[in-house]
Formats: C-alpha cells, structure tokens, sequence
C-alpha cells in the first residue's frame, strides 16, 4: 500500500504481532486466565444498527485511507466489528499490571479488539476496536463501550496529537444502536446508555504490563520474545545490540521518552487520572483516556478521577514520580533479561536525576524565559505556587502572557492583562498583591533578558495552547449525541486540531469553565465507568 489513498476494501494487513509471539492455545472466547501466551485471536461481536458519528481524515490518511470510504455503510460494518476485511486476524492482548499502586495480575484487553495491521508509506499502524464486545479478558463485564466515554476517547486522542503530545490516534466514532448498562457512579444506580465503538490507532498498543505480567509468571522465553519484537519491529536502532545490552539500552530509551511524555503533560496541564503500569506505553504514547482531565484552576493536588479522589496518587503534580515508579516496575519486569539489577537501577537514576530539569526548561519556555539557571529560573519556579494561591486558570493564563506588553511594569496594568484567568469571584487585596508583585519580577527578568518581543511571542505561543479540551466542553457535546446530534462533536474535532491558533470563530472556547460546570458529572472529575 504505497502512494495514493486507498478504497477500505484494498487496505493490505501484516500481523507482526501474531506471527512474532505465542498464541492462546484454547480458541474459545470465555472469561479465564491466558497461560503462556501474548494474546487470544477473538472477533468483535457485531452489533444491531451500525453508524458513523465522527471520523478523522487525518488519521485515514496515515493508513492510506480514502477518507470517501466514511460516506460508506461498509465503513460503519467495519470498524463497529461487524465485519472483518480480508488479511485481519483479530485478537485481544493478555497482559497485567499495577492498578494504583497494587499488582493486580492479569488484565488484557477486555473491550478492545485488535483488527489488524496496515503497513504503507507512513509506516506500520494497527488498528483497534475499543468497545467490540467481550474477549477472554473482560472478566465479568460485557465488552462494550458507552458513548460519553467514547465522545471522550475520540476528541482527546486527536486533541493531544495536536497540541503536538505523542499518544494514539482515534479514526473513527461509530454508534451501534444498542444500550449498554452502567452504574456510571457505582452507586448501585444503573441505567441504560447508548453505546459506540470507537477505532483507535497506533505503531503498537504494548504496555509496560505485557512485560509484567510475562515476568510474574517465569514464562521468560516469551518476555524475550515480546522485547524482540518490541524492539525489532518498532525501535530497530536497538537491533543490532546483542545479549543484556539490547534491553538495558532499549530500557534506557523507554525511560527518556515517558519523562519527554509527562513533561508534554505537565506543560498543558493534563492529568491522565489512571497511570497504571497497564496504561503505560512502551512506545511513549500517551494511552487509554479514561478519567482524565485538563486543568482549570491550576491545583497540583487535582486528580479527574473519582475513584482516586481519596489517594489523589494520580493527581497532576504527582505525575512525574508516577512515571518512575511505573518505570521501575517495567525495569523489575525485564530483570530476567539484563541479568542485574544495578544497570536498570543506574537507568531508573538517570531519567530521576534528569527529569527536573526537564520541567525547568519547559516552565522557563512557557514564559518566553531563554534561560533556565539563576534569576529567570527562580522567577519560573516562583509562579505556581502564585498560580495555585490565586486560583488562576492554567492555560489563559499563560496564553495571556504571550500578550504582555514590553517594558511594562505597573502592577496593576499587569494584572490587567492577565485578568481573564482570574475565576470569581476575583482576587483578595493579599491575592493581587501577592499576583502583582510576581507579574512585575516577571516583567523585570524579561527586559534584563531582553530577547527580542516578536521571538518572545512566538516561542510562546508556540508551546502554550489557546484552546484545551475541558471536561465541560466534552460534556456539552456527549449531551448532544445522546439526543442525536452530532454538531458539537464536530465543531470542537476543528478546534482541537488547531489550538495553538486563535481562530476568532471559535473565540468563545477561550474562557474559564463556567460556574455551573464546577460541581456538574462529566464537567469534573469522572469515574472510571464506560
């Protein structure tokens, strides 16, 4: 599949996956645990009325899709599960992991379904079904997928790829005119939900709990067998290393590009709300949009999630040491195949040591600061604790300060230009004051750094989105399809895929969430139901 886009029923697969690691022995599809295998072949259980709500053209072409294929009722059977094109061999992954902070063995994939992989000009891409139906890891649920996560998954998947975060991709929402029951609360209350399918896609969709789970049960062979492929299939400059040396330095390369992912997140002040060892990439995607979040009032302490909102482990400021103890999960994982644990610990070290400096350098980038030592890191790292005081709004707040006039210094003038991130009802006199005086040093640190203004601007602008998708706004656009209308889908697919752009007829997504939106299910913190 090279060149120009191809019909759906042309799409060519190679399924590396299956052909490079052991096979579930038993074909049927019921609820056990997997011995000695990487994945159970399983095909989506089709489903009644089948329809396409949203999809992206983007994401067909990096398959070689003709995006005229959405006009297509075949499209819809597709990527519903009700039909299987030639050359897929579907299954569902078997693997573990750590679910806030405990081992909770094996999990894989209860409600997605692996079609296949194409493979074309712009590289290999597999594409999955999350909500297909039941494989022999959904344990006692039922497979499916509501719609409200799905709206979810859609939006934010292709909302991160544009702020320019790597994560997985989403090409299509299908709705499948069938309920699914869910207690979205988990308090014994209930109720029918439309449900969707949504096609998710990515390189790989392998986590750190593929390689966990491999190791808690000693099949060693197969956990060499998974680092091969990993390595061989997606990060081939590894390859040619031999022996405990390919793992360590492919250990060391996860390491650098997780730390690179949760400093994207902290940059735009998104919260994942469910980083288990079995939501982590090895591929440094970020993966699975459960219970997340983007922050409004900036609180280092906020967590999406409400089955965390006790432990807070998941909360946005906790992220980065997450990220290393995930880290040295996956390092315990692959012990069996470095041999010692002191190069996997001197790995965990370096990316530890590293990481702060990390986020300095992006927090001195976000306020246009071309140096990240001394005077101009001291003014950086002093503005959050200012930004949590004073409530302000994350991502107006540093969007306004692209605007800041140059040689302005008068307290009040600054607070004037960043008041549209202020939530009511407004600052206290200790709050302004407090707000003013760091706006002023601020001030002073860029004329002593004295870069030109339009270079300031620029860099800024260029890493601090305008437009975020916050929870309320997701919400506002599930209420809708619910009811059968997909126009505030659609509408914020185009604003996501340009949010660092102003986009004047958009203008209204720039603003702080509204007051009813505060304490509303859906505008906040979600659960984990969907």
């Amino acid at each position: 599949m090279h060149g120009v886009s191809t019909p759906l029923e042309s799409l060519g697969f190679d399924n590396s996956f299956v052909r490079a690691l052991p096979a579930d022995p038993v074909p049927t599809n019921e609820r056990r645990q997997v011995r000695n295998a990487a994945f159970s072949r399983v095909t989506p259980t089709p489903v009644q009325a089948p329809r396409l709500l949203a999809a992206a053209p983007e994401v067909a072409g990096l398959i070689g899709l003709d995006p005229a294929a959405f006009e297509t009722q075949a499209f819809a059977e597709v990527f519903a599960g009700n039909r299987v094109l030639p050359g897929m061999e579907p299954y569902a992954a078997c693997y573990g992991g750590h679910q806030f902070g405990n081992w909770a063995g094996q999990l894989g994939d209860g409600r997605a379904i692996t079609l296949g992989e194409v493979v074309g000009r712009h590289g290999r891409w597999e594409l999955q079904l999350k909500g297909a139906g039941p494989t022999p890891y959904s344990r006692s649920a039922d497979g499916r997928a509501v719609l409200r996560s799905s709206v979810r998954e859609f939006l934010c998947s292709e909302a991160m790829h544009h702020l320019g975060i790597p994560s997985t991709r989403a090409l299509s929402l299908v709705t499948t005119g069938e309920a699914v029951i869910r207690d979205m609360f988990y308090d014994g209350r209930p109720r029918a939900e439309p449900g969707a399918v949504v096609c998710r896609v990515a390189p790989s969709f392998v986590r750190f709990g593929n390689f966990e789970l491999l190791m808690a049960r000693n099949t060693h062979e197969a956990l060499r067998k998974l680092a091969d492929y990993v390595i061989e299939t997606h990060q081939p400059e590894f390859a040619p290393l031999q022996g405990a040396e390919r793992y360590l330095r492919w250990f060391e390369h996860v390491c650098r590009i997780t730390s690179e992912l949760v400093v994207h997140w902290m940059r735009v002040g998104f919260v994942h709300g469910v980083m288990n060892t079995d939501n982590m990439s090895v591929l440094g995607l970020t993966l699975d949009y459960g219970p997340y979040g983007f922050l409004d009032v900036f609180d280092p302490d906020w967590t999406p999630n409400t089955t965390d909102a006790q432990g807070r482990r998941y909360r946005y400021g906790h992220q980065p040491d997450v990220a290393l103890w995930n880290l040295s999960c996956l390092a315990h994982a692959l012990l069996p195949l470095v041999g010692s644990p002191t190069q996997l610990e001197a790995a965990l070290q370096t990316c530890a040591d590293q990481l702060p400096g990390r986020m300095d350098r992006m927090l001195c980038d976000k306020l246009g600061l071309a140096r990240a030592d001394g005077a101009s890191l001291e003014v950086a790292r002093s503005v959050l604790p200012v930004m949590q005081a004073c409530e302000l709004d994350m991502t107006i707040f540093f969007r306004r300060l692209c605007e800041l006039p140059a040689g302005e210094t008068d307290p009040d003038a600054l607070l004037a230009q960043v008041a549209q991130s202020v939530y009511p009802p407004g600052l206290s006199e200790a709050q302004r004051g407090q707000l003013g005086a760091w706006l002023r040093s601020y001030a002073l640190q860029l004329r002593e750094e004295a870069v030109p203004e339009d270079v300031r601007r620029a860099g800024m602008r260029a890493v601090n989105p305008r437009y975020i998708l916050r929870n309320y706004m997701a919400q506002l656009a599930i209420d809708k399809a619910e009811q059968g209308d997909a126009s505030l889908i659609h509408e914020l697919h185009a604003l996501i895929r340009q949010p660092y752009a102003e986009q004047p007829e958009r203008a209204q997504w720039f603003d702080r969430r509204p007051d009813w939106a505060a304490d509303r299910a859906g505008c906040s913190m979600l659960s984990c139901s969907s």
